[in-house]
């Protein structure tokens, strides 16, 4: 006689997936404000820092789409034993501030977002040798995407990948530069 496979088995697998994919209307309000906090890894010199951002949802005559202004503040800073071959010790700021747009879906536990964005970007070095001394900004856009997990209507941890372009930078040793932020949002 072959065992028969019981219906019961199925139900809490089934259950874990609604509760995951199963759109959630009210786990965070669309039109309302956020501000969020963020450790940031950057992939150029300097390379940690953190980041602000303030959100406000504009658009809430669609269901489940989620459309956002950002406007964001990241500040990088690091002493490095040697900057652009000269063998002399330098510290490192960046200052990286603009505004975006942010467009994401709710899924029940995981809101998918992406986003473009402007800003400027202010990379200063100061050394003890005058002629590492220098201060330039730059004009860059911004490509980005991440998720977030909204675990409490007021509590949002996220993850988030950004790609940054600048436009007109003569000192950097970059013209690009990628970097992850992880943090958390409390809307409101």
């Amino acid at each position: 006689m072959k065992p028969q496979s019981k219906p019961y088995r199925l139900i809490l697998p089934l259950l874990l997936l609604a509760i995951i994919l199963v759109p959630v209307r009210d786990a965070h309000a669309v039109t309302g404000w956020g501000i969020g906090a963020s450790y940031e890894i950057r992939d150029s010199n300097p390379g940690n820092g953190f980041g602000l951002r303030l959100e406000k949802g504009i658009l809430s005559a669609v269901p489940l789409i989620d459309v956002k202004m950002r406007a964001h503040f990241s500040y990088f800073s690091e002493d490095v034993s040697s900057y652009r071959d000269v063998g002399l010790p330098a510290e490192l700021d960046v200052f990286d501030y603009g505004l975006a747009i942010t467009g994401g879906i709710g899924f029940g536990l995981l809101h998918p977002y992406v986003g473009l964005g402007l800003g400027q970007e202010r990379f200063r070095s100061e050394s003890d040798e005058p002629l590492l001394d220098f201060s330039e900004n730059s004009i860059y856009w911004n490509l980005y995407g991440g998720v977030r997990l909204p675990i409490l209507p007021l509590l949002s941890p996220f993850v988030e990948y950004r790609f940054t372009r600048l436009m007109d930078a003569d000192e950097f040793d970059y013209n690009q530069n990628s970097r992850f932020a992880f943090g958390v949002t409390l809307n409101f």
